[in-house]
């Protein structure tokens, strides 16, 4: 059967708390687990028996970074893939509706919808199959997972048949208890799909005709699957839910990319175990799993994880000790007691926190002194805070 993918990967107006991460390296190509983040969707992607093209869907400005990750990519998967870049920040399902033809071309019989801030273990294979059994070739087909009551909240919720797994009532991120069975931003549609989207769009467009003074074109593309889609087909016998036993969580912050990158390094021991670092005579010590680009240079006195992700080009000194982390591209460690600065800057990589400072989560303070009794609000890098 053939088929297509597609990767909604966002924009720059996205993703604020993953900032100040996502300023030097895009979103979807920050490295979890040694690989841009976007690379474990493009190789869950490229197994499924019958996928004839990957398509990045997003409405970030065409850049070096992106176009050599694409060619690369398409070199290593062989499978072709290209990027599709959106006027504006169409939502999730003003994309693809915008992008319809291109999806369709080439006659694909059904494709999948994932978003890029999402870690998985990418059941494709499996929600191909479930369809298969469940409903008939024009149903869809929602990836779920359970969480508990309080989690669930912040979610998708999704309210299924027991025995047909149809999904009857779908409610985004409700304000009291629905299900603990949640949306996993990955799904299974049919061309039928753009019937059920093009139905919001005329409305819209005929809501928008009444008000004065509206960009109505615009506004009117700008469609979300799951508030305006999913609600309206829940228990119409056309939805349905695979729900998943195998890891998952979305990647919003940074604290979530080293959670994420956990999953993907445990993963590795059957998938990818020549990615794992071993421990060897005269190399670092390794605890756990580790993965270490081949361009860095690690001291044979350091000691790495675990949980830990050594970009290119990063150089590890004498004695240090790194774990639960993830160390971007060209970073260098040392322990330096001699100064704090050199050549009347900062030294790389030192933080230093005074008595009695607040940082809430999720903020991240890099190369940086922060004077005693100070509440943090955001991220800083790079800065002596007085």
């Amino acid at each position: 059967m053939p088929l297509k993918a597609v990767i909604l990967i966002g924009g720059p107006q996205k993703g604020t708390r993953f900032r100040p991460l996502s300023f030097e390296v895009p979103k979807p190509l920050f490295p979890v687990a040694g690989v841009p983040m976007v690379q474990h969707h493009i190789e869950a992607c490229a197994k499924v028996p019958g996928m004839k093209e990957i398509l990045l869907m997003g409405f970030y400005q065409p850049n070096e970074a992106l176009s050599r990750f694409l060619v690369s990519a398409q070199q290593e998967f062989k499978v072709p893939i290209r990027y599709l870049q959106e006027y504006a920040a169409l939502g999730t399902g003003g994309g693809i509706y915008h992008f319809r033809d291109q999806i369709l071309s080439g006659g694909a019989e059904a494709f999948f919808v994932l978003n890029a801030d999402v870690c998985s273990e990418f059941p494709l294979q499996e929600m191909l199959e479930f369809r298969q059994q469940h409903g008939d070739m024009h149903s869809f087909v929602i990836l779920g997972t359970t969480a508990n009551r309080t989690q669930a909240l912040n979610y998708g919720c999704i309210v299924a048949n027991a025995d047909t797994q149809e999904v009857q009532h779908y409610v985004e991120k409700p304000s009291t208890f629905v299900s603990e069975i949640i949306n996993c931003g990955i799904y299974l549609f049919t061309p039928a799909i753009f019937q059920h989207i093009g139905e919001v769009f005329q409305r819209n467009q005929q809501e928008l005709a009444l008000e004065e003074n509206s960009n109505g074109w615009q506004r009117a593309e700008v469609i979300r699957l799951e508030q305006d889609v999913f609600t309206a087909l829940a228990g119409s016998g056309k939805l349905y839910v695979y729900k998943t036993d195998g890891f998952w969580s979305q990647i919003k912050s940074a604290g979530s990319a080293i959670y994420a990158s956990r999953l993907y390094l445990n993963q590795y021991s059957k998938s990818h175990p020549e990615r794992l670092a071993q421990n060897k005579p005269g190399g670092p010590v390794i605890r756990g799993n580790v993965y270490i680009h081949p361009t860095a240079s690690i001291d044979s006195t350091a000691v790495l994880g675990p949980n830990v992700s050594i970009g290119e080009g990063v150089t590890v000194g004498t004695g240090v000790r790194v774990r639960e982390s993830i160390v971007l591209h060209g970073a260098s460690l040392h322990i330096d007691s001699e100064t704090l600065f050199r050549d009347g800057r900062l030294t790389p990589s030192i933080t230093i926190l005074g008595c009695s400072v607040t940082i809430p989560a999720e903020v991240v303070i890099l190369n940086s002194i922060v004077l005693p009794h100070k509440e943090l609000s955001r991220s800083y890098k790079n800065q002596i805070i007085l």
